[in-house]
């Protein structure tokens, strides 16, 4: 394996070789997902004999969850990657080696999808387990909703980690919340519509919201509405696209300002 693909799996295998020396770090992706799994789990079977919308679509605040930990753990995944190289004082030992900055965004990517995966699907089987509730039932829309909601975590990842480079650890709190602004306007709970207009605008540009609804959609009324979610992949893409140019424009910034090697703890 030769060129970008060799030096692009030699940034993944570092992050697998990390995961392999300190089980922590998996243990970490695991341990959140199943305790809000847990309490919403609770939560639902609460509310079941009390609320006809939660009796009608049963497991819909558990699809909630699992979906929004889809973009809560690519978000976070990503950039936890990120700042291992910050945080092990090996950014600037990167970058003064062939490496590009592309390969290390796409790096950081596979390397950010292999630990959401590592850690939702025991959440999502625990779900089944404690609670009767498969989120596979959703059929083939799960991958779409999958592929929507990872892009788009990444999207944010990209940019916050642009971010980080560029200014220091100092914005590190931001790749830690950053992504949580959006989730009152992704509708993970509730629907849209029971936002204020303005609110709403804002919540039509954005791919979550359209999953989500399209969540509640197959649990309550049994029907894919394929056509928003593809509109809702087009945005994720677009958004990738500018996450990818923003963290590109960090990189270059820091370049030129020398800050690449001064990071780190």
């Amino acid at each position: 394996m030769s060129g970008s693909a060799g030096r692009i799996h030699a940034l993944v295998m570092r992050h697998i070789q990390l995961w392999r020396s300190s089980v922590m770090r998996l243990i970490d992706s695991i341990y959140w997902p199943a305790v809000q799994m847990v309490m919403w789990g609770f939560l639902t079977q609460f509310l079941m004999p009390q609320s006809s919308f939660v009796a009608q679509a049963a497991g819909a605040l558990l699809a909630g969850l699992l979906l929004w930990e889809i973009v809560l753990r690519g978000n976070l995944s990503l950039s936890i990657a990120f700042l291992e190289e910050i945080w092990s004082r090996n950014l600037g030992h990167l970058f003064v080696s062939p490496i590009r900055s592309w390969e290390m965004a796409t790096g950081i990517i596979i390397a950010a999808l292999l630990r959401t995966l590592l850690g939702l699907i025991p959440v999502s089987l625990l779900t089944w387990a404690f609670f009767g509730y498969s989120i596979y039932t959703l059929g083939l829309p799960l991958v779409a909703f999958f592929v929507i909601l990872q892009m788009f975590s990444w999207s944010v990842g990209l940019a916050m980690s642009g971010l980080v480079m560029r200014v220091g650890q100092s914005a590190e709190s931001f790749a830690w919340a950053g992504i949580f602004i959006i989730m009152p306007v992704s509708g993970v709970y509730y629907p849209i519509k029971v936002l204020p207009g303005w609110l709403q605008v804002i919540a039509h540009g954005l791919p979550t919201s359209y999953v989500f609804e399209g969540m509640r959609a197959i649990l309550t009324e049994k029907v894919v509405h394929w056509d928003q979610l593809g509109f809702a992949l087009g945005l994720s893409i677009v958004y990738l696209i500018v996450g990818f140019q923003v963290f590109q424009w960090f990189f270059r910034s820091s370049r030129r300002a020398g800050s690449l090697l001064g990071q780190g703890e």
